[in-house]
């Protein structure tokens, strides 16, 4: 992936060398399964946000430190920020071509915790966006996880791809998307509004693939690989890959953001089409 000549973007914080006290959510089982439930959580997170935040308050309180980032915190900081700028560009045009303004959110990078206008974060909740305030959260951490526990190539345009897929959110946010599926989901079973979470999700897969046939016809960026560490990272992380690999078996009426198939399909639809008027994943869902 050749983002070195990408504009850097001012829309991203680093928070990773501020510190608040011991933090000790760990590697046991509630870690890894919030890590399992929330990854790549987009729109309504706020219920599993605020049992981590319980948890947050009930482990540790302390002072708030701050550190120097190391050499290799400043390279991911760069890269991050060309990612957010590619990003911005491609969606400001889009916008522009379909009559509207693009509003851009920005990025915060933190390690171990945070706070959110969702509640408090952790490093086990995975890369999520919060409506509330319209910011992407992501440790990158997250990020072995998804290559030595869930089996994905990792790489460069794997971070790509969970950048725009959370950047995908936001524009249902700026849409409306968002809030009329929290609306619709008010009053349904369990197994009705899952399948409107996982339209959800799936369009935010869309729209990575939107923006990556975008930013390619822009700035031709991609390498030979590229594609298939995002299709890889898309595949490892749909609900019957999870639940296969964590329960030994696939509960589809309990699926919330698709399977591997689905999720790399519409990845695909959105690079490929690069038009906005494809990405409708609600249609004959019911």
């Amino acid at each position: 992936m050749k983002w070195q000549g990408g504009r850097r973007s001012t829309n991203v914080e680093d928070r990773r060398g501020l510190s608040g006290g011991k933090v000790a959510l760990g590697g046991g089982a509630i870690g890894i399964i919030i890590l399992l439930i929330n990854m790549f959580m987009g729109g309504d997170s706020s219920q599993l946000l605020d049992q981590v935040q319980q948890q947050l308050q009930e482990q540790g309180n302390g002072s708030t430190t701050e550190r120097a980032l190391t050499t290799e915190e400043l390279q991911t900081q760069d890269f991050v920020n060309a990612l957010v700028g590619y990003n911005e560009d491609a969606w400001t045009q889009i916008f522009k071509e379909n009559g509207m303004t693009y509003k851009a959110p920005k990025l915060i990078l933190f390690k171990n915790s945070t706070q959110t206008a969702c509640g408090g974060a952790s490093a086990a909740t995975g890369p999520f966006y919060c409506p509330a305030d319209q910011q992407v959260y992501m440790d990158m951490s997250f990020f072995e996880e998804l290559k030595t526990r869930f089996g994905a190539e990792g790489g460069e345009y794997a971070v790509a791809y969970v950048v725009a897929h959370e950047m995908g959110h936001h524009v249902q946010t700026l849409l409306g998307t968002s809030a009329k599926v929290r609306q619709m989901q008010q009053g349904m079973s369990e197994k009705e509004a899952n399948k409107l979470s996982v339209a959800l999700e799936l369009q935010a897969d869309f729209y990575a693939g939107l923006w990556a046939h975008y930013n390619e016809k822009e700035n031709h960026i991609l390498e030979a690989g590229d594609i298939e560490q995002a299709l890889s990272a898309a595949n490892a992380v749909g609900d019957d890959a999870i639940q296969k690999k964590m329960q030994g078996q696939v509960v589809p009426d309990s699926f919330t953001h698709g399977t591997s198939e689905q999720r790399m399909y519409w990845f695909k639809k959105g690079f490929t089409t690069g038009d906005i008027k494809q990405g409708d994943t609600f249609k004959n869902l019911f």
